[in-house]
């Protein structure tokens, strides 16, 4: 915290900056609020997302009102260091108007972003009663001998079963992967990133 305290300029902003919040699953960006630093401070401490009223002249938390709360994923700031981009997962609608983003964004369906999503999630909570949360504790063995128990059930299924049973399949693989990547530090975006160099045409 004390580092990312440092490499904010507050002077620039008159003691604000300004904090950009995407939704950490969907990629939409959800809202502009403004951060001093008890704010900031609070978010860390909290994980839950607080601003600087500019108007009331007093701190706030997302959420405390409506309990549509803001749950902090990461946060870092923009090259100059005069700006925060912070990444959350929203417990309800953003905007006080009761739409999902204050600039009219969309909620994208997104299903495997939102899958890792939670998967980043259950890493960093590590949840009680949650299976994703004990593959984690259990260590990337355990994880990687998930991975190779579901391929096996994938050809298994490919090979004997029905077509339901192998889309079933399929997706405990992937769900695995998913894990095994997540506990690696492996986010979507390189996952996609490499797909995406894959699918250019050979020269």
């Amino acid at each position: 915290m004390k580092d990312l305290m440092k490499k904010i300029d507050w002077n620039k902003g008159n003691g604000l900056a300004p904090a950009v919040i995407q939704d950490a699953i969907t990629g939409t960006v959800l809202m502009l609020g403004y951060m001093d630093q008890r704010a900031l401070t609070k978010t860390i401490e909290t994980k839950k997302v607080w601003f600087y009223s500019r108007s009331k002249k007093r701190l706030w938390m997302k959420g405390e009102i409506s309990k549509n709360f803001l749950n902090l994923v990461d946060i870092k700031p923009d090259c100059d260091g005069d700006a925060l981009l912070v990444k959350a997962r929203p417990s309800g609608p953003t905007c006080h108007k009761g739409n999902y983003s204050c600039f009219g964004e969309s909620k994208k369906t997104d299903e495997l972003s939102e899958l890792f999503g939670i998967i980043q999630d259950r890493k960093k909570q590590l949840p009680k009663n949650s299976y994703t949360a004990s593959l984690f504790k259990a260590g990337l063995d355990k994880i990687s001998l998930k991975v190779a128990e579901e391929a096996l059930e994938v050809v298994h299924a490919a090979q004997k079963q029905t077509k339901q049973r192998l889309i079933e399949e399929v997706v405990d693989l992937v769900y695995h992967l998913f894990v095994l990547s997540a506990g690696r530090d492996i986010n979507l975006d390189e996952i996609k990133k490499e797909i995406k160099k894959r699918q250019k045409p050979s020269r």
